[in-house]
Protein backbone atom coordinates (compact mmCIF):
# COMPACT_ATOMS: atom_id res chain seq x y z
CA UNK A 1 0.00 0.00 0.00
CA UNK A 2 1.44 3.36 -1.00
CA UNK A 3 1.65 6.16 1.56
CA UNK A 4 1.96 9.92 1.30
CA UNK A 5 5.51 9.78 2.65
CA UNK A 6 6.61 8.00 -0.54
CA UNK A 7 5.61 11.09 -2.53
CA UNK A 8 7.32 13.77 -0.46
CA UNK A 9 8.89 16.52 -2.57
CA UNK A 10 12.62 16.49 -3.20
CA UNK A 11 14.85 19.33 -2.01
CA UNK A 12 15.04 20.56 -5.60
CA UNK A 13 11.26 20.59 -5.93
CA UNK A 14 10.87 22.44 -2.63
CA UNK A 15 13.45 25.04 -3.69
CA UNK A 16 11.57 25.53 -6.95
CA UNK A 17 8.25 25.87 -5.13
CA UNK A 18 9.62 28.41 -2.65
CA UNK A 19 11.06 30.48 -5.49
CA UNK A 20 8.20 30.30 -7.99
CA UNK A 21 5.14 29.74 -5.76
CA UNK A 22 3.97 26.74 -7.78
CA UNK A 23 4.97 23.26 -8.89
CA UNK A 24 3.66 21.36 -11.87
CA UNK A 25 2.33 19.87 -13.94
CA UNK A 26 2.51 16.70 -11.81
CA UNK A 27 0.77 13.52 -12.94
CA UNK A 28 -1.72 12.13 -10.40
CA UNK A 29 -3.60 9.73 -12.71
CA UNK A 30 -2.98 8.29 -16.20
CA UNK A 31 -5.36 9.96 -18.69
CA UNK A 32 -7.57 6.89 -19.11
CA UNK A 33 -7.96 6.49 -15.34
CA UNK A 34 -8.83 10.17 -14.98
CA UNK A 35 -11.43 9.89 -17.73
CA UNK A 36 -13.15 7.00 -15.94
CA UNK A 37 -13.01 8.77 -12.57
CA UNK A 38 -14.60 11.89 -14.06
CA UNK A 39 -17.38 9.87 -15.69
CA UNK A 40 -18.23 8.32 -12.31
CA UNK A 41 -18.08 11.66 -10.50
CA UNK A 42 -20.37 13.27 -13.08
CA UNK A 43 -23.01 10.61 -12.50
CA UNK A 44 -22.77 10.86 -8.71
CA UNK A 45 -22.77 14.67 -8.68
CA UNK A 46 -26.34 14.70 -10.01
CA UNK A 47 -27.53 13.51 -6.59
CA UNK A 48 -27.27 16.44 -4.15
CA UNK A 49 -29.15 14.72 -1.31
CA UNK A 50 -26.11 14.84 0.99
CA UNK A 51 -24.31 17.82 -0.55
CA UNK A 52 -23.01 20.40 1.90
CA UNK A 53 -24.99 23.18 0.20
CA UNK A 54 -28.50 23.05 -1.22
CA UNK A 55 -29.47 23.37 -4.86
CA UNK A 56 -29.22 27.02 -5.80
CA UNK A 57 -32.43 28.78 -6.75
CA UNK A 58 -32.13 30.62 -10.07
CA UNK A 59 -33.00 33.92 -8.39
CA UNK A 60 -30.64 33.41 -5.50
CA UNK A 61 -27.29 33.68 -7.30
CA UNK A 62 -24.27 31.91 -5.78
CA UNK A 63 -23.38 29.62 -8.71
CA UNK A 64 -19.88 29.21 -7.31
CA UNK A 65 -20.99 28.18 -3.84
CA UNK A 66 -23.09 25.53 -5.57
CA UNK A 67 -19.80 24.03 -6.85
CA UNK A 68 -18.12 23.95 -3.43
CA UNK A 69 -17.18 20.96 -1.28
CA UNK A 70 -18.61 17.99 -3.16
CA UNK A 71 -15.77 15.96 -1.60
CA UNK A 72 -17.98 15.94 1.50
CA UNK A 73 -20.62 13.75 -0.14
CA UNK A 74 -18.85 12.04 -3.08
CA UNK A 75 -16.36 9.40 -1.92
CA UNK A 76 -14.33 9.51 -5.15
CA UNK A 77 -13.65 13.21 -4.60
CA UNK A 78 -12.77 12.65 -0.94
CA UNK A 79 -10.33 9.94 -2.03
CA UNK A 80 -8.89 12.33 -4.61
CA UNK A 81 -8.35 15.02 -1.94
CA UNK A 82 -6.56 12.37 0.17
CA UNK A 83 -4.53 10.93 -2.73
CA UNK A 84 -1.03 10.03 -1.46
CA UNK A 85 0.65 11.89 -4.34
CA UNK A 86 -1.21 15.06 -3.39
CA UNK A 87 -0.95 14.73 0.38
CA UNK A 88 2.73 13.80 0.15
CA UNK A 89 3.52 16.91 -1.88
CA UNK A 90 1.36 19.31 0.16
CA UNK A 91 2.60 17.84 3.44
CA UNK A 92 6.18 18.56 2.36
CA UNK A 93 5.22 22.24 2.26
CA UNK A 94 2.72 22.66 5.10
CA UNK A 95 3.62 19.82 7.47
CA UNK A 96 1.92 16.55 8.28
CA UNK A 97 -1.22 17.85 10.04
CA UNK A 98 -3.43 18.89 7.12
CA UNK A 99 -7.00 19.94 6.48
CA UNK A 100 -8.75 20.14 3.14
CA UNK A 101 -11.12 23.01 3.88
CA UNK A 102 -12.64 23.52 0.45
CA UNK A 103 -12.98 21.93 -2.96
CA UNK A 104 -14.37 23.57 -6.08
CA UNK A 105 -15.28 22.58 -9.62
CA UNK A 106 -14.05 25.05 -12.23
CA UNK A 107 -15.86 24.39 -15.52
CA UNK A 108 -15.22 26.47 -18.62
CA UNK A 109 -17.46 25.88 -21.62
CA UNK A 110 -17.06 27.21 -25.18
CA UNK A 111 -17.68 30.96 -25.09
CA UNK A 112 -16.99 31.33 -21.36
CA UNK A 113 -14.83 34.23 -20.27
CA UNK A 114 -11.43 33.83 -18.68
CA UNK A 115 -10.86 34.57 -15.00
CA UNK A 116 -9.38 37.88 -13.81
CA UNK A 117 -5.84 38.04 -12.51
CA UNK A 118 -6.13 37.64 -8.76
CA UNK A 119 -4.52 36.60 -5.48
CA UNK A 120 -6.26 35.27 -2.36
CA UNK A 121 -4.93 35.35 1.18
CA UNK A 122 -7.80 35.37 3.71
CA UNK A 123 -10.42 34.68 0.99
CA UNK A 124 -12.36 37.73 2.15
CA UNK A 125 -12.25 38.93 -1.46
CA UNK A 126 -15.93 38.34 -2.23
CA UNK A 127 -17.61 38.42 1.20
CA UNK A 128 -15.48 41.05 2.95
CA UNK A 129 -14.99 38.65 5.86
CA UNK A 130 -11.89 36.41 6.23
CA UNK A 131 -12.47 32.73 5.61
CA UNK A 132 -8.94 31.79 6.73
CA UNK A 133 -6.80 33.15 9.55
CA UNK A 134 -3.35 31.73 10.25
CA UNK A 135 -1.98 31.84 13.83
CA UNK A 136 -1.22 35.45 14.68
CA UNK A 137 -2.87 36.76 11.52
CA UNK A 138 -5.41 39.56 11.65
CA UNK A 139 -7.87 40.69 9.02
CA UNK A 140 -5.45 43.41 7.92
CA UNK A 141 -2.18 41.45 7.91
CA UNK A 142 -0.60 39.41 5.12
CA UNK A 143 -0.75 35.70 5.85
CA UNK A 144 0.01 32.66 3.76
CA UNK A 145 -3.30 31.95 2.06
CA UNK A 146 -3.84 28.31 1.19
CA UNK A 147 -2.21 25.65 -0.95
CA UNK A 148 -4.38 24.96 -3.97
CA UNK A 149 -4.09 21.71 -5.90
CA UNK A 150 -5.78 22.32 -9.25
CA UNK A 151 -6.32 19.04 -11.09
CA UNK A 152 -7.27 18.84 -14.76
CA UNK A 153 -10.26 16.49 -14.93
CA UNK A 154 -10.25 17.09 -18.71
CA UNK A 155 -7.41 18.25 -20.94
CA UNK A 156 -6.64 21.92 -20.23
CA UNK A 157 -5.44 23.83 -23.30
CA UNK A 158 -4.95 27.43 -24.38
CA UNK A 159 -8.04 27.12 -26.54
CA UNK A 160 -10.39 25.83 -23.82
CA UNK A 161 -9.22 28.14 -21.04
CA UNK A 162 -6.15 26.85 -19.21
CA UNK A 163 -4.66 28.50 -16.13
CA UNK A 164 -2.13 31.29 -16.37
CA UNK A 165 0.48 31.97 -13.66
CA UNK A 166 3.05 34.67 -12.93
CA UNK A 167 5.96 32.92 -11.15
CA UNK A 168 7.43 34.46 -8.01
CA UNK A 169 4.49 36.76 -7.23
CA UNK A 170 3.30 34.92 -4.10
CA UNK A 171 5.16 36.98 -1.47
CA UNK A 172 3.51 40.36 -2.12
CA UNK A 173 -0.20 41.07 -2.27
CA UNK A 174 -1.31 43.48 -4.99
CA UNK A 175 -4.90 43.39 -3.72
CA UNK A 176 -6.55 44.50 -0.48
CA UNK A 177 -9.14 41.92 0.52
CA UNK A 178 -10.66 44.27 3.11
CA UNK A 179 -12.02 46.38 0.22
CA UNK A 180 -15.42 45.68 -1.27
CA UNK A 181 -16.26 44.26 -4.68
CA UNK A 182 -19.69 44.85 -6.17
CA UNK A 183 -21.49 41.73 -7.39
CA UNK A 184 -23.36 42.08 -10.65
CA UNK A 185 -24.51 38.96 -12.46
CA UNK A 186 -24.77 41.01 -15.68
CA UNK A 187 -20.96 41.30 -15.73
CA UNK A 188 -20.53 37.60 -16.48
CA UNK A 189 -19.18 37.11 -20.03
CA UNK A 190 -19.48 40.86 -20.63
CA UNK A 191 -16.01 42.38 -20.04
CA UNK A 192 -12.81 42.64 -22.08
CA UNK A 193 -9.72 43.59 -20.07
CA UNK A 194 -6.41 44.37 -21.75
CA UNK A 195 -7.69 42.68 -24.88
CA UNK A 196 -8.80 39.46 -23.13
CA UNK A 197 -12.37 38.48 -22.27
CA UNK A 198 -12.14 38.13 -18.48
CA UNK A 199 -14.25 38.41 -15.35
CA UNK A 200 -14.56 37.06 -11.82
CA UNK A 201 -17.91 35.28 -11.52
CA UNK A 202 -19.88 38.54 -11.46
CA UNK A 203 -17.22 40.66 -9.77
CA UNK A 204 -14.41 42.84 -11.12
CA UNK A 205 -11.30 41.87 -9.18
CA UNK A 206 -9.60 45.14 -10.12
CA UNK A 207 -11.76 46.82 -7.47
CA UNK A 208 -9.44 45.31 -4.84
CA UNK A 209 -6.21 46.67 -6.28
CA UNK A 210 -4.05 48.50 -3.76
CA UNK A 211 -2.84 50.76 -6.55
CA UNK A 212 -5.76 51.49 -8.90
CA UNK A 213 -3.33 52.31 -11.74
CA UNK A 214 -1.33 49.07 -11.45
CA UNK A 215 -1.69 46.32 -14.04
CA UNK A 216 -0.22 42.79 -13.92
CA UNK A 217 2.91 42.30 -16.02
CA UNK A 218 1.58 39.71 -18.44
CA UNK A 219 4.99 39.51 -20.11
CA UNK A 220 6.03 37.42 -17.09
CA UNK A 221 2.96 35.16 -17.31
CA UNK A 222 2.72 31.78 -18.94
CA UNK A 223 -0.13 29.47 -19.85
CA UNK A 224 -0.15 26.12 -18.06
CA UNK A 225 -1.29 23.41 -20.47
CA UNK A 226 -2.11 20.11 -18.73
CA UNK A 227 -3.33 16.66 -19.74
CA UNK A 228 -6.29 15.23 -17.86
CA UNK A 229 -4.99 13.60 -14.68
CA UNK A 230 -2.26 16.20 -14.12
CA UNK A 231 -2.27 18.87 -11.42
CA UNK A 232 -0.50 22.05 -10.41
CA UNK A 233 0.19 22.97 -6.78
CA UNK A 234 0.38 26.67 -5.96
CA UNK A 235 0.02 29.25 -3.22
CA UNK A 236 -3.29 31.07 -3.49
CA UNK A 237 -1.29 34.29 -3.12
CA UNK A 238 0.39 33.61 -6.47
CA UNK A 239 -0.90 35.82 -9.27
CA UNK A 240 -3.09 33.55 -11.38
CA UNK A 241 -5.85 33.79 -13.97
CA UNK A 242 -7.28 31.77 -16.83
CA UNK A 243 -7.89 32.27 -20.53
CA UNK A 244 -11.35 32.32 -22.08
CA UNK A 245 -12.65 29.21 -23.81
CA UNK A 246 -12.40 30.13 -27.48
CA UNK A 247 -12.81 26.56 -28.74
CA UNK A 248 -15.60 25.42 -30.99
CA UNK A 249 -17.82 22.41 -30.67
CA UNK A 250 -17.97 20.72 -27.27
CA UNK A 251 -14.41 21.20 -25.98
CA UNK A 252 -15.01 22.15 -22.35
CA UNK A 253 -12.41 22.40 -19.60
CA UNK A 254 -13.08 20.99 -16.15
CA UNK A 255 -10.73 21.72 -13.27
CA UNK A 256 -11.17 20.53 -9.71
CA UNK A 257 -9.39 22.44 -6.95
CA UNK A 258 -8.72 21.11 -3.47
CA UNK A 259 -7.44 23.60 -0.90
CA UNK A 260 -5.25 22.77 2.10
CA UNK A 261 -4.10 24.45 5.31
CA UNK A 262 -2.39 23.21 8.49
CA UNK A 263 -4.75 22.28 11.31
CA UNK A 264 -3.57 25.37 13.25
CA UNK A 265 -5.38 27.66 10.75
CA UNK A 266 -8.86 28.87 11.66
CA UNK A 267 -11.34 28.26 8.85
CA UNK A 268 -14.48 30.42 8.58
CA UNK A 269 -13.59 32.08 11.91
CA UNK A 270 -16.53 33.38 13.95
CA UNK A 271 -19.12 32.76 11.27
CA UNK A 272 -21.74 30.13 10.50
CA UNK A 273 -22.36 30.94 6.83
CA UNK A 274 -20.76 31.83 3.50
CA UNK A 275 -21.92 35.12 2.02
CA UNK A 276 -20.62 35.76 -1.48
CA UNK A 277 -21.50 35.59 -5.18
CA UNK A 278 -24.97 36.90 -4.44
CA UNK A 279 -25.81 34.10 -2.02
CA UNK A 280 -25.86 33.37 1.71
CA UNK A 281 -25.32 29.69 2.53
CA UNK A 282 -25.31 28.00 5.95
CA UNK A 283 -22.20 26.09 7.06
CA UNK A 284 -24.26 23.67 9.15
CA UNK A 285 -23.40 20.73 6.86
CA UNK A 286 -19.81 21.79 6.18
CA UNK A 287 -16.71 20.36 7.82
CA UNK A 288 -12.99 20.69 7.17
CA UNK A 289 -11.60 17.27 6.20
CA UNK A 290 -8.57 15.89 8.02
CA UNK A 291 -6.44 14.34 5.27
CA UNK A 292 -3.23 13.71 7.19
CA UNK A 293 -1.88 13.70 10.74
CA UNK A 294 -3.85 14.96 13.73
CA UNK A 295 -5.87 18.00 14.71
CA UNK A 296 -4.71 19.01 18.17
CA UNK A 297 -6.01 22.58 17.97
CA UNK A 298 -9.78 22.16 17.91
CA UNK A 299 -10.42 25.38 15.99
CA UNK A 300 -12.59 23.83 13.32
CA UNK A 301 -15.43 21.40 12.75
CA UNK A 302 -13.59 18.40 11.30
CA UNK A 303 -14.40 15.36 9.17
CA UNK A 304 -11.80 12.61 9.63
CA UNK A 305 -11.14 10.68 6.41
CA UNK A 306 -7.87 9.14 7.57
CA UNK A 307 -9.87 6.41 9.35
CA UNK A 308 -11.06 3.89 6.78
CA UNK A 309 -14.79 3.40 6.93
CA UNK A 310 -15.46 6.82 8.43
CA UNK A 311 -18.56 8.24 6.74
CA UNK A 312 -18.27 11.40 4.64
CA UNK A 313 -20.49 14.40 5.21
CA UNK A 314 -22.28 16.06 8.08
CA UNK A 315 -22.77 12.85 10.03
CA UNK A 316 -19.02 12.62 10.46
CA UNK A 317 -18.44 16.25 11.45
CA UNK A 318 -17.13 16.72 14.94
CA UNK A 319 -15.04 19.00 17.06
CA UNK A 320 -11.92 17.11 18.16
Amino acid sequence: MTTADEFALSDEQLDSFRRDGFLGPLTIYPPDEMAELWKSVQRQALDRTHAAYPEVDAGMGAPNIFNYDRHLDIDLLAEHACHPKIVGAVGSILGRDLLCWRSEFFPKYPGDEGTDWHQSDTFANASGKPQLLWPGESEESFGAGTITVWTAFTDSTRENGCLQLIPGTHNKMNYDETKNMDYDQERINASVKDGVKRGFFGYDYRQLQIDPDWTPDEDDAFSLVMEKGQCVIFWSTLMHASLPNTSTGRDYRMGFATRYVPTAVRVYPDTDHIEEYGGNISLDRWGAMLVSGRDEHGHNKVVDRTLRGTPVGPAAARRP
